[in-house]
């Protein structure tokens, strides 16, 4: 079946069992297809994607006048279709789709307590993002709330959230977090356990909710990308340029050719930096130094370079509406190019030593394996899914500028386990060097910076990226005067830390560090 086709063959399975649709195909939120359809039907409309192979990829709601939209994405072969609902304000109520598309559990909640939508049949109706800053009546989201919030008092504690427990004889409880011994950010793990195997993982996250859907109201979209810069910092140039994306295509905006380049670049060197990190860290959580010395040398440099050309050690705020805010001339990019090359050569030793060394093969191999099924179920992206056998990458499969002109490609396993994810992250480091390379050898001449066009009409549009950790997907809507109304980024957190869950099922609780460090799930881009 081609890219495009299935969408008839999926009307048609509508039609058969009877989904009202209430306006057919239409691209007002490219590159995904639009399908209105009643809520009512929403969850058999979930059923009938998930049974044709669809990819659960978002869902978010907005509140616009006397109705809620409810938005949900879909993939297939590449190509995006995004399902809409109109829920009345004075009963709004739709059912879940979490018995079709299990990871749109926790957006259903997150929903839930901003907004006040209620899905019906939802399996668990506990409160996931409000933490109890806010009365259960009350919903942050909507119009009617002052984005200072409502009460000058402390937030209480959240003691009594109901964890899971698992009874039986010689099982106890491990209690880990929010605040860790690491320098990170906070999240609450709970382990169930008898011995040192662990029967069940439990997460409960969302500490450091930010209220970055409330605070972007209003804002202009430069302010916005700002702010979506801000979403996680080690992904700033994915979500800024997501965002950019989202906003240029609803306001008809042409980015210079240059630009995208440029923005590319960046975004790879932003890959290259975390990949880097994140095995060097990896090799330490099983006791093997050596690699986090040498990878951790090398991402200094990596990030030296960042801060000399773009100003920023993780170039935030390099990517502007409408184009970028740093140049590169012929020295700079000549610089640039001897850094791959010094990296290619450096990375050559440690490397082999990764992929050859006993003593990590025994503690990495068959370790926090994630099989091919629970990571088609769950949704899993970046190198989470490729590592077990899901191979989706926007930069392939749904090519934006310039990946429409610079050919990808993308390592795929079948294992599943920490070993296969490190993998895939070293694999993409010599892949993304390539790119980066041919990014430098066909850099359009011109300008950098587009004009911002004037905005007189209310628009929507969605951005697409593939960040380091997979796909970001974007949602920005404007108004008549182009402020932001609704602001939506989904990373690719949101999927993969559910799938920690999973893959940590009977392994030991001393392999839980290089399990988590091997998911790299990011608080602050999944607590908004």
């Amino acid at each position: 079946m081609s890219r495009f086709d299935w969408l008839s063959e999926f009307l048609a399975r509508l039609h058969d069992e009877n989904v009202l649709v209430r306006r057919g195909l239409a691209k007002a939120l490219a590159p995904a297809h639009v399908l209105v359809i009643d809520p009512e039907d929403w969850a058999k409309a979930a059923a009938i994607a998930a049974e044709f192979g669809c990819r659960w990829a978002a869902l978010w709601g907005d509140e616009l006048g006397a109705k809620y939209i409810l938005y949900m994405v879909l993939e297939y072969g590449g190509d995006y279709l995004a399902l809409r609902a109109r829920i009345p304000t004075e009963n709004p109520v739709t059912p879940s789709v979490v018995p079709h598309f299990a990871c749109a559990d926790r957006m259903e909640r997150h929903i839930h307590d901003l907004l006040g939508l209620t899905f019906s049949g939802h399996p668990d109706d506990r409160r996931w993002t409000r933490h109890q800053a806010w009365p259960a009546h009350r919903f942050p989201l909507r119009r009617d709330f002052p984005v200072e919030g409502e009460s000058p008092d402390p937030t209480p504690p959240d003691s009594d959230y109901p964890f899971r427990r698992v009874l039986g004889g010689g099982v106890y409880e491990i209690p880990v977090g929010p605040v860790h011994a690491g320098i990170i950010e906070p999240g609450h793990f709970r382990f169930q356990a008898v011995g040192e195997e662990i029967l069940q993982l439990e997460e409960r996250l969302g500490y450091v909710h930010k209220g970055i859907e409330k605070i972007a109201q209003g804002r202009d979209p430069s302010a916005l990308v700002r702010l979506a810069g801000r979403v996680s910092g080690d992904s700033t140039v994915a979500h800024a340029w997501a965002a950019c994306q989202a906003m240029e295509r609803a306001a008809r905006c042409q980015v210079p050719r240059r630009a995208l380049y440029l923005r590319a670049l960046m975004a790879e060197r932003e890959r290259v930096a975390n990949h880097l990190g994140d095995i060097g860290a990896i090799c330490n959580d099983v006791g093997f130094a050596f690699a986090l010395y040498q990878l951790s040398r090398l991402k200094e440099q990596w990030l030296r370079r960042n801060q000399q050309l773009f100003k920023h050690r993780l170039m935030m705020d390099a990517v502007l509406p409408g184009g970028v805010a740093v140049n590169l001339d012929a020295e700079q990019i000549d610089a640039l190019r001897a850094d791959h090359r010094r990296l290619r050569a450096e990375l050559h030793t440690p490397f082999d030593i990764i992929d050859d060394h006993p003593s990590l093969e025994d503690r990495l191999v068959t370790t926090g394996r994630l099989p091919a099924d629970a990571a088609r179920r769950l949704g899993v992206l970046g190198y989470v899914g490729k590592a077990s056998g899901q191979g989706f990458d926007v930069r392939r499969d749904n090519p934006y500028p310039p990946y429409d002109s610079v050919p990808v490609t993308v390592p795929v396993y079948a294992e599943g386990d920490v070993a296969a994810r490190v993998r895939v992250r070293m694999e993409e480091i010599t892949i993304t060097l390539g790119i980066m390379d041919k990014l430098l050898d066909t850099l359009p001449t011109g300008e950098v910076q587009g004009l911002w066009p004037a905005v007189t009409r209310a628009c929507e549009g969605l951005g697409c990226v593939e960040g380091w950790r997979g796909e970001i997907l974007t949602y920005v809507r404007l108004d008549e005067t182009g402020r932001v109304m609704r602001f939506f980024p989904r990373d690719p957190s949101w999927l993969t830390w559910p799938a920690l869950e999973q893959l940590i099922l009977g392994n030991i609780v001393p392999d839980f560090p290089v399990c988590n460090k091997s998911v790299n799930g990011s608080y602050s881009g999944h607590d908004l």
